[in-house]
């Protein structure tokens, strides 16, 4: 007998108590010394008369042998274990003084239920359906009848074996398919986590987004609803978190969100909700039951949490929040009305001097619902040309002579009149309006500027603002270079106006817009000088040509010492890097003599004249304008801009 299976040949196991029937077994399915013997006569014979040998094609199997049931139940569980199973078993019905055939069987099945069994018997004392009836698996299952011819056996040990071996690879090819399905399952199931939790909240914070917030304010208002108590929603806007984006850009900006939306989750408890609604603006639900000054308290906690500075690209920011609150029932009882309401209450907390906890109460929402229609307007103010340009005298300080001009816009609104920039250009920058009106200003001064002189009036250098946002869209060179070209004018009677803050969101990009605009002869300005984070090292390297003094020095700069020294301070720096300086806010005859005497280079205020319309103007420049001479030797010889003096070498 065989100890060792050859690979790839198919395992049997004769189980019988009878010594000979396993030599019988041998001579038919196995590999006998006489047999090789034979074939190797043949095979000799063959080749010495040059005839063709014939292989044999007789399947070969591997035989193992068993006298009693338990020992071919263990070769069976050993053959498991080794990875080797037996693919059929040849079973004796009786083999005293052991277990018989069919409980043989029923132990080799509990073992290995996959095996190929033939029950082999010389009695007819068993019936074929009491055997199936008792073991089942009727379709591995054979009876041989002894005496049995060798085709018989060979027969059945083929048959079988060739079942077992399909079998054993269906199954093997399932267990695969299923390893597959189980493990793409899986990952779809991951995926669709990903996804709803995606869905579900904000991408940058990690909190609930106004999805999964909407759903539980639901859930509070049921639970209120049916346990009649009250609970809070409680809207929380950063204050001056604009200015941060400005200035310090996105990347900081978000890092500040980030910052807050973890102090705001640590301040609350387990059950409540903090979620963003969007941008700056956070949502906290203070689970039922909470009574008002359980949501004062917790809008306090809120208030302390973001007393801490935040460090940002080596700038320490102090964040501070203005903060809403709206009560289920008494404020609201739907949805909508519960975060309508605490936006109404958060807005009066901003108005009343932010950092600050503000309650709803009836008429707060209508200054949101003004705002809201406001804002609607303001959406088709520009198709129906509801637009005018003011303009205001650029003066120079010692003659009082002008030949520039700011451009500011002004809203005619058909119901509310006039609408001031403070109204409506927040509302433009929250909107994303402000770009394609931010385009229409530069136009029109273009467009203006070129009628003027086409009238036959000498040329006047009008300044136009550019917000932030349109200074980092990507397009502002060529915006200007189109609206210059359109209006055939040249490139030296137009002025940009940017914020300090703007500039300073990324230097190093500024430095590569600024230098484009200087080489297509556009002077630049930066505005509300003094505000910012200017740096002294950058705004060296900035191809600027002036700097406006923010009005907030002016107001008080006879009264107060402080003032007059930091604007004396900015007009000495400014000229050290051969910039032009422009004081804004100019109201009083004391106030220009005190620039005069600190050497700034012009004003602009209503001292000369406030922002007027086209036509008035005009009217100024016949009266009081510099002729184009002196607009010349501004250019080339007064103006102290690094660029200027590029520009006459």
């Amino acid at each position: 007998m065989a100890k060792h299976p050859e690979i790839g040949a198919p395992r049997l196991l004769v189980i019988d108590d009878n010594v000979a029937i396993h030599q019988d077994f041998l001579k038919v399915l196995g590999s006998t010394p006489e047999k090789a013997a034979e074939d190797e006569f043949l095979a000799a014979e063959a080749a010495l008369f040059g005839e063709p040998v014939e292989v044999s094609e007789r399947p070969t199997f591997t035989i193992d042998s068993a006298h009693q049931g338990q020992e071919g139940v263990e070769k069976v569980r050993q053959a498991l274990e080794e990875g080797h199973p037996y693919s059929m078993a040849f079973v004796d019905m009786r083999m005293p003084p052991g277990w018989d055939g069919l409980e043989t069987i029923e132990h080799l099945w509990a073992v290995d239920p996959h095996i190929q069994v033939v029950i082999c018997s010389a009695h007819a004392d068993y019936d074929w359906m009491d055997v199936v009836q008792r073991l089942g698996h009727s379709d591995q299952l054979l009876v041989l009848r002894k005496p049995f011819e060798p085709i018989e056996v060979l027969q059945c040990a083929n048959s079988l074996t060739s079942k077992w071996r399909n079998e054993r690879i269906i199954r093997a090819q399932v267990a695969s398919l299923e390893r597959d399905v189980s493990v793409r399952t899986q990952g779809l199931e991951a995926a669709t986590r990903q996804l709803r939790h995606l869905a579900t909240h904000d991408a940058l914070t990690g909190l609930p987004n106004r999805v999964l917030l909407d759903d539980r304010i639901a859930q509070a208002l049921t639970h209120a609803h049916r346990e009649r108590h009250s609970f809070a929603v409680m809207l929380c806007d950063l204050d001056r978190f604009k200015l941060i984006n400005d200035s310090l850009g996105h990347h900081a900006g978000d890092h500040l969100l980030q910052e807050v939306a973890r102090r705001l989750t640590n301040v609350v408890r387990d059950v409540d909700t903090v979620a963003r609604l969007g941008a700056d603006e956070f949502i906290i639900v203070l689970s039922p039951p909470t009574s008002r000054k359980d949501a004062e308290v917790v809008a306090q906690r809120v208030i302390e949490a973001m007393q801490p500075a935040v460090e940002i690209a080596g700038i320490t920011i102090h964040a501070s929040p203005s903060i809403g609150i709206a009560f289920y029932p008494d404020d609201g009882s739907s949805v909508e009305t519960l975060i309508a309401h605490a936006d109404a209450a958060m807005f009066a907390a901003k108005q009343r001097g932010r950092n600050s906890v503000q309650c709803y109460a009836a008429g707060m929402d209508a200054g949101t619902h003004d705002k809201v229609r406001l804002e609607s307007d303001l959406h088709t103010a520009l198709a129906l040309r509801q637009f005018e340009l003011y303009y205001q005298p650029k003066v120079d300080t010692m003659s009082g002579t002008f030949y520039s001009a700011e451009a500011l816009i002004r809203w005619r609104h058909p119901e509310r009149g006039l609408v001031s920039p403070a109204a409506f250009i927040p509302l433009a920058e929250e909107c994303g309006l402000i770009g394609p009106i931010g385009e229409w200003v530069l136009r029109e001064a273009c467009r203006q500027g070129r009628a003027w002189q086409q009238a036959g009036l000498s040329p006047v250098r009008i300044a136009v603002n550019v917000a932030a946002s349109q200074f980092r869209a990507g397009d502002l060179v060529e915006t200007i270079h189109q609206a210059l070209a359109d209006a055939e004018l040249e490139a030296r009677f137009l002025e940009v106006e940017l914020t300090e803050s703007a500039v300073m969101s990324d230097p190093e990009e500024s430095i590569k817009i600024l230098e484009q605009l200087s080489e297509m002869g556009v002077l630049v300005s930066v505005d509300d000088f003094g505000t910012g984070y200017s740096s002294m090292s950058y705004l060296r390297r900035f191809p600027i040509d002036q700097l406006k003094i923010d009005r907030s020095f002016l107001s008080e700069i006879t009264a107060r010492s402080d003032d007059a020294s930091i604007v004396g301070a900015i007009v000495s720096l400014a000229h050290n890097l051969r910039l032009k300086v422009v004081a804004e806010g100019v109201e009083t005859v004391a106030q220009l003599d005190l620039l005069k005497t600190l050497g700034c280079d012009q004003y602009q205020g209503y001292q000369f004249s406030p922002p007027v319309p086209a036509a008035e103007f005009e009217s100024l420049m016949r009266g009081a304008y510099a002729n184009g001479a002196d607009l010349a030797n501004d250019d080339a010889l007064r103006t102290r801009s690094k660029l200027a003096a590029r520009r006459r070498r």
